[in-house]
């Protein structure tokens, strides 16, 4: 299979990575560099940095309360800052996406090249969703602008259509918005669910329309839900949260 693949395959790293260390020549095989997109046998001695590479047979996938302030990052160039080193799990696992350092809330770590690869896929077109607080009362306007699609500047680029909704305190949860007029209720807070992944894009699309976030948390990606975890913890998937997910992905359990 291709070097990147057997990387991934391994659990060293996804393949996207395992081709930024081909690229800088830290891939062996057989004791010679290893080239972009080579094939090489599943039994071939493969090192990254001079070290061997043996298969992960355990398979991880963890669900993390990301606190504000920490790094999606599997490189130790954030210090304390990276997730990896926060987490400190015990064995190589990795970050499945980003949550910005200014954002908290669920992100996953595997040690699955190709649960991350399926994930990260953007045909998939797969759910992450999001409660997100603002600096000013939002508008039924705002709402379905947001819901219609938002052109972002600086990437030249219009998000996808999503669903979007307010959310009020607990005595008035039984509120609906006024599509027609105004929030029958005032509210800072609103639930999102994004299907795709453009960088900083909540942010982005809130700015568009002149707000500001204040504070951003992801509650769920597809059927895995963040529920009651606290901030800084992690948990093991549920066999059933783990078998679902595969189904989602296509994947055999």
């Amino acid at each position: 299979m291709r070097i990147n693949k057997l990387l991934s395959f391994m659990g060293f790293c996804s393949r996207r990575a395992a081709d930024k260390l081909i690229e800088e020549g830290r891939v062996t095989v057989d004791g010679r560099v290893a080239g972009m997109g080579e094939q090489v046998d599943e039994g071939a001695d493969v090192c990254v940095d001079g070290k061997p590479i043996i298969k992960e047979e355990e398979k991880i996938l963890i669900a993390f309360n990301k606190p504000v302030g920490i790094v999606c990052t599997a490189t130790d160039k954030q210090g304390k800052d990276n997730i990896v080193d926060y987490i400190n799990y015990g064995k190589r696992i990795y970050p499945i996406g980003r949550l910005d350092k200014a954002s908290e809330g669920l992100i996953l770590l595997t040690n699955n090249g190709e649960i991350m690869n399926r994930m990260l896929k953007a045909s998939y077109s797969h759910e992450k969703e999001y409660v997100v607080d603002v600096n000013k009362d939002i508008t039924a306007e705002f709402l379905k602008g947001m819901m219609d699609g938002v052109y972002i500047r600086e990437l030249d680029k219009t998000t996808a259509k999503c669903q979007c909704e307010p959310i009020y305190d607990k005595s008035d949860r039984d509120k609906k918005p006024d599509w027609d007029g105004k929030i029958l209720k005032s509210t800072r807070r609103f639930r999102i669910v994004l299907v795709q992944g453009m960088n900083r894009q909540v942010r982005r699309m809130c700015e568009a329309f002149g707000y500001s976030v204040k504070r951003l948390k992801r509650v769920r990606i597809m059927n895995i839900k963040l529920g009651h975890l606290h901030v800084g913890k992690y948990r093991n998937l549920s066999d059933r949260e783990y078998k679902t997910l595969l189904k989602e992905l296509g994947m055999n359990y």
